[in-house]
This record gives structure tokens, C-alpha cells and sequence, in this order.
């Protein structure tokens, strides 16, 4: 059998694709200071479809409890104050001209702890994603050599890589979680 056949680059993109996707949930969750992507999911109703938010104004953290949002086009503004308003996030924008003024509530307690627990969540998702590309690995290589298309001794190189990759994944994801809990409890 030629290595060709069990793709761990394949294993490896994949493992790094569910870690990147906790980054990219986590970057959502608030921590009680400004960030721009707290605005990602915001959906505007412009121009007669639906479009992100960053395609009809530019987004901006001038401080650290405040995101402004440019809008591009003066027609849009009451959308795009009426899309944050509903997105679920829990802010309450103010119109000033072509500029919206998002301001960062302070957190209480019970909800640093809620956003610990959401955390905990997201970073369970995507521990189980990273075993499920490990179960996906481990019963082709089973398979191959079942069918004789691999040495036991390659099997055991390629199962023991594998088992590497998703150790290093799992503690990728434990520290973007001990991260995020410590910014999201930060006072």
C-alpha cells in the first residue's frame, strides 16, 4: 500500500478546522469590553436582501466599551440600528447621523457565569468534532488493513499519529477555553 491512501494531512485540516471554528464562536461571546466581531451574526435588511452587517457600514472600537458603526449608505441606518437592536445580543445601539453607537453594558455576575457555561459548550462541540474525525481515521485505517492494503506495523504508525493530532487538538481547544473563561470572569 502506498501512504497516499490514509491522507493525515486530510485528519489534520480537519481537527484544525473544528478549532478554528471554536476561535471563530468564541470571538462572538462577549466579555464585557468592545470587540468588532461581537457584530458578525448581525443581519441587515438593505437594499432588498439580507446582507452582514461589515457589507453595508464599517465597524470600529474607538474604546473599550464603545463599537461605532459607520454607515455607508444614510438609507440604511435605521436598518442597521434596527438589526443590532434584534440580533439577541443584548445591546441598545443610539442613532447620531450616518453613525450608530453601539455601548457595552457592564456584565453582572450571573451572566459571566452563563457566558462560562455557553463557553464550555461551544468547547465541548468542538472536542466531539475532533473525535469524530479521529473515529473517521481510526475505521479507515481499519479498513485498509483489513483488506490487506496496509502492514500492521504501518497501521500502527498512522493510528499513532492520529491519536497525536487529536491530543494536540484537545489541548488547543482546553486552552482557548481556560482563555476565554478567564477573559469572560475578568471584572
Amino acid at each position: 500500500m502506498s501512504d497516499a491512501e490514509y491522507d493525515i494531512d486530510d485528519i489534520e485540516r480537519r481537527m484544525n478546522g473544528a478549532v478554528e471554528a471554536l476561535r471563530h464562536d468564541f470571538v462572538g461571546l462577549r466579555t464585557g469590553r468592545a470587540n468588532a466581531g461581537m457584530l458578525e451574526p448581525v443581519v441587515v435588511n438593505a437594499y432588498g436582501a439580507d446582507m452582514p452587517l461589515n457589507q453595508v457600514a464599517t465597524i470600529n472600537v474607538p474604546e473599550p466599551r464603545m463599537i461605532t458603526v459607520q454607515v455607508w449608505d444614510r438609507g440604511n441606518v435605521q436598518a442597521v440600528e434596527k438589526a443590532i437592536r434584534s440580533a439577541g445580543l443584548g445591546l441598545n445601539p443610539s442613532v447620531d447621523g450616518q453613525l450608530v453607537r453601539v455601548p457595552i453594558p457592564e456584565l453582572t455576575q450571573q451572566r459571566r457565569q452563563e457566558l462560562t457555561k455557553v463557553a464550555s459548550q461551544y468547547a465541548e462541540h468542538a472536542r466531539v468534532a475532533v473525535r469524530n474525525v479521529r473515529r473517521d481515521g481510526m475505521e479507515k485505517l481499519k479498513r485498509l488493513q483489513r483488506d490487506s492494503h496496509m502492514s500492521e506495523d504501518d497501521h500502527d504508525m498512522w493510528a499513532e499519529e492520529t491519536q497525536r493530532l487529536t491530543d494536540e487538538a484537545i489541548k488547543k481547544i482546553d486552552e482557548l477555553l481556560a482563555h476565554k473563561q478567564k477573559d469572560i470572569m475578568q471584572v
